[in-house]
């Protein structure tokens, strides 16, 4: 890289940064941090836990934004002590284009980041993949979006845990459910949320035909106890059932799994992740419970029937993505229209570029 040319990158990037900069107050977060952490030191803080619980939670998200927004000034630092250096010998370091690089990687993160500013942005999902029409193709498809996602939480360094695991008949899987915790997981994963189409040469077809699979994507936050959602006996039914690992090994004995339906909305939910009954059934009021809210904000937004009918119909002319894997490589995503022939990647987990361009999309929509 030239000394101008790394001169033009670092003027954009300053630019930039300085946009988002000033309305960024460190202040005012160690403001609220500190009247949180005072507030850990009632004596009383403890007699309630569920709030104790909040302040603990509000506590740890300020201190991942101010600390995020610090390690941003501090390469901020570093580029500036750089362009110094290179304006003294125009033989640019290694370690000079690796710091633009960083900082221009970091930059990209805080500017989706200012997007995230909805109540539930900052909340754990859960995310629930479900192949559409088509057998054996939908159901490996789907598996190969769950391992998307699987790769896209550990690059990111999210945590997971499997709620539900439905194998397909011969490959793939039937349903899969899985619990995502980490700062702002739900705000990046609802951009996954719709339909997902492929197109390839079929592994499973003798004649090499070109097949077209879907699947869809649907994510929910996990709430917490500042949101009360009520659910009743009268309104659930709770049907038991025996577990059974892939293939028909390793049979519980006992009717551990649980499948929940709520009779008014007929949203159903199920778990059989863990041998006791109790357990599996917590597990599924809680997912019931983030679908119920889920329903709650849709029915807010007014636009209930139209997530409804897309979420319903995966088949043609409802996808928010195509994966292209024949005649030609090429993922696009028809909401943005941004899109990428490096398919291998994508597949590898790195969607970031496709949710940033949906989040900073979202702003003017």
């Amino acid at each position: 890289m030239e000394f101008l040319e790394f001169k033009e990158l670092y003027d954009s990037l300053k630019y930039r940064y300085s946009q988002i900069n000033k309305y960024l107050d460190l202040e005012i977060i160690k403001s609220k941090i500190n009247k949180l952490k005072d507030k850990t030191l009632e004596e009383e803080f403890w007699n309630d836990k569920n709030n104790a619980s909040d302040i603990l939670k509000n506590i740890s998200r300020l201190e991942y934004d101010l600390n995020f927004y610090k390690m941003i000034y501090s390469k901020y630092e570093d580029l500036n002590l750089c362009l110094e250096l290179s304006q003294i010998n125009q033989d640019l370091e290694l370690e000079s284009i690796a710091i633009i690089n960083e900082f221009s990687k970091l930059l990209d993160q805080l500017e989706v980041k200012e997007t995230l500013n909805k109540k539930d942005d900052y909340r754990d999902a859960i995310i629930q993949i479900h192949p559409g029409a088509g057998g054996v193709e939908s159901q490996d498809w789907a598996s190969m979006l769950f391992r998307m996602y699987s790769k896209w939480i550990s690059n990111n360094n999210f945590s997971s845990k499997i709620i539900e695991h439905q194998p397909g008949d011969d490959a793939g899987i039937k349903d899969v459910v899985v619990e995502v915790k980490g700062e702002y997981a739900y705000g990046f994963l609802k951009c996954e949320m719709g339909v997902h189409r492929l197109v390839r040469i079929s592994p499973f077809d003798s004649n090499s035909r070109r097949h077209t699979s879907f699947a869809s994507v649907f994510v929910y936050p996990i709430i917490d106890n500042d949101i009360e959602i009520t659910i009743n006996d009268s309104e659930i039914r709770v049907d038991t059932y025996r577990a059974s690992g892939a293939g028909g090994q390793h049979v519980n004995k006992t009717d551990s799994a649980v499948r929940i339906t709520h009779i008014k909305t007929g949203i159903t939910v199920q778990c059989q992740n863990q041998r006791s009954q109790l357990k599996n059934k917590n597990t599924a009021l809680k997912l019931l419970k983030s679908k119920l809210y889920q329903l709650k904000l849709d029915e807010i937004n007014k636009n209930m029937n139209d997530k409804n009918d897309s979420k319903k119909d995966i088949s043609w002319g409802s996808q928010i993505r195509s994966y292209i894997f024949h005649p030609y490589n090429l993922i696009k995503d028809h909401r943005t229209k941004y899109e990428t022939s490096n398919v291998g990647s994508v597949m590898d987990g790195e969607i970031n570029d496709f949710i940033k361009h949906y989040l900073l999309k979202s702003i003017g929509d």
